[in-house]
């Protein structure tokens, strides 16, 4: 479990870098923010990001699930705010950056399962058939 919890850690900095090349708000000084930047924001996800998707519970339905996207972009301004040497300039730069993460999030979902699986799995029914394969 603890290894997993340094691989999830040590992957979402390595997304905050790949947000940092991109984005040009978005900055971190070295590396060693880049990883408090990355710890802050997962104990932000644990613990604030729950709270802020039950209050904005019905918003996120009506947008699609779209509204989500500007949770994580509060989320970043937070990490932002709290992380000295790293720094989010603009809102619209956390938006972009939200996108990008999850795109990010999206492919490391599919590389995994396709790693460990040879397959990936997108539902499941009850009595553990697969309903979607790629």
């Amino acid at each position: 479990m603890l290894l997993g919890m340094i691989v999830i850690w040590l992957l979402t900095a390595a997304g905050l870098w790949l947000v940092t090349l991109m984005v040009g708000g978005i900055k971190a000084r070295s590396a060693g923010s880049l990883l408090l930047a990355a710890l802050v924001l997962g104990i932000m996800n644990a613990v604030i990001r729950p709270i802020l998707w039950f209050l904005t519970l019905p918003l996120t339905v009506l947008t699609f699930g779209l509204f989500a996207l500007l949770i994580n972009a509060v989320m970043l301004k937070l990490t932002a705010a709290i992380v000295p040497g790293f720094e989010v300039e603009r809102f619209g730069d956390a938006l972009l950056a939200a996108v990008i993460m999850a795109l990010l999030a999206i492919v490391g979902f599919v590389l995994v399962q396709w790693l460990m699986f040879d397959s990936v799995h997108w539902i499941y029914l009850s009595g553990g058939q697969r309903l979607y394969d790629i």
